[in-house]
């Protein structure tokens, strides 16, 4: 029988944190899913921490990329070869509620919705929740995700009975996340954000999102290269997003 949840986990050198966000999956209430684990040839002991899940559960599967190609080839390799009919992503570091699955299926469901995300909360490197949890509203559309760039990877759901696995696969930019996101909602379709915090979003001290400057860099990038957006308008987004990640952080 085919699973009905493909989780896609890109892993690199994540030895520290694997077995907590393995464990999260594991202890879904919804246990239909299959966790596939793309290893982007890491260096450490993150493929030993996995294969003593795998000898568990027949649910876990190790892909091996040839070569490092980073996140977004190796999300997309699991995406390429997930069997449920949704698919969820999770970072390596991350950590899901119990519930998380559950929920968020209930909620497509419900909205009748191709693409869910949820709340989270901040968490230090320890995994443990630092009380600043992230609201998220309703929905959003393309141009209000431009601004808004509060859907966060690791609590997304898509239906691929109604998303094409080639929109959810992501492109070869930094801050792919937020960039393959706007390719789906550029079609027309709406994210539906259920406002629970339904997953530990872990900040360790060196992360690449803890660089405010090259995070400026980034969305810099996605607005004028990657959407081809004009000059005034990629610095006023640029500032409306600056302030919102400030928000986040401190509200």
């Amino acid at each position: 029988m085919q699973p009905t949840v493909s989780v896609v986990v890109p892993v690199y050198n994540g030895e520290f944190y694997l077995e907590e966000t393995i464990q999260s999956v594991i202890n879904q209430s919804f246990q239909d899913w299959e966790l596939l684990l793309i290893d982007d040839c890491s260096k450490d002991n993150s493929l030993e921490v996995i294969r003593r899940f795998q000898e568990k559960d027949q649910r876990i599967r190790l892909l091996l990329q040839g070569k490092n190609q980073g996140a977004a080839e190796a999300r997309n390799r699991g995406v390429s070869e997930a069997k449920g009919r949704f698919i969820a992503y999770l970072d390596a570091d991350d950590i899901w509620q119990s519930d998380k699955l559950q929920k968020e299926l209930e909620f497509m469901k419900k909205m009748n919705a191709a693409f869910v995300f949820t709340g989270y909360e901040f968490a230090d490197e320890n995994g443990k929740g630092k009380g600043k949890v992230v609201r998220v509203p309703r929905t959003i559309s393309y141009k209000e995700a431009l601004v808004n760039t509060t859907i966060f990877t690791s609590t997304v759901l898509f239906d691929t009975e109604k998303i094409s696995k080639e929109f959810i696969k992501m492109p070869r930019i930094k801050s792919e996340d937020t960039a393959c996101w706007w390719r789906i909602l550029k079609t027309g379709l709406l994210a539906y954000g259920l406002d629970e915090n339904l997953v530990l979003y872990r900040r360790p001290k060196q992360s690449l999102s803890s660089n405010k400057v090259e995070a400026v860099r980034r969305i810099w990038n996605l607005y004028r290269n990657f959407e081809k957006l004009g000059l005034i308008s990629s610095i006023r987004f640029t500032f409306h997003w600056a302030y919102l990640a400030v928000v986040r952080r401190i509200g």
